[in-house]
């Protein structure tokens, strides 16, 4: 079956859980206020195409391309990245709840987490050089053997990064923040 080819399409309020996607590859096209829940993306590839308001929770992404993406207040629960096709895997996030996610062992250096809900998402493993965090909410997120440098973590909150177990050389983090890096220590820390 050949796949296909959309370029420049705007895709609206549509239910592909009921009607699948076509497979294929995707050129800025946009996504608005679609469910794309548990829909499997593998082998699908997208360029320069915008989500906005979609619910992508538990898709699965067995080898599919993201590449120049932005997700804009999506739902992305239980979302395994770490199976994408890390050729030219480049995203931005912003006002999306990522919770229970999986970045593990991605190079994603650079990606924008703008006002995003991480909670409990897991990024052991990864390259976060030089992302940031902008307004994230870090809670119970993994970081293990995380490759941190020169990341932004000024504004975001709740996060718990063990400096023994994790590379955070010239990364940036707000003096109330600081906190995160302690938490294995069981100590109580007052203003």
């Amino acid at each position: 079956m050949e796949e296909a080819y959309i370029e420049n399409q705007l895709f609206n309020n549509q239910d592909f859980t009921a009607t699948p996607l076509a497979k294929g590859e995707y050129e800025v096209c946009t996504f608005e206020g679609c469910d794309f829940s548990e829909t499997n993306f593998s082998g699908f590839k997208f360029s320069g195409c915008h989500f906005k308001d979609c619910n992508l929770s538990l898709v699965k992404t067995g080898n599919t391309a993201f590449r120049n993406c932005i997700f804009t207040g999506c739902k992305m629960l239980g979302v395994k990245f770490d199976d994408c096709n890390t050729i030219g895997l480049e995203m931005q996030f912003n006002h999306c709840n990522l919770q229970h996610s999986s970045f593990y062992k991605l190079k994603i250096k650079s990606t924008r987490f703008n006002d995003s809900n991480l909670t409990e998402t897991d990024f052991t493993e990864a390259d976060l050089s030089n992302c940031n965090f902008d307004g994230c909410n870090l809670l119970d997120a993994i970081f293990d053997n995380t490759i941190l440098e020169k990341a932004d973590f000024r504004t975001a909150y709740n996060y718990a990064i063990d400096p023994e177990t994790n590379r955070i050389r010239k990364a940036m983090f707000s003096l109330p923040g600081v906190a995160g890096l302690l938490n294995k220590y069981g100590i109580s820390i007052t203003p």
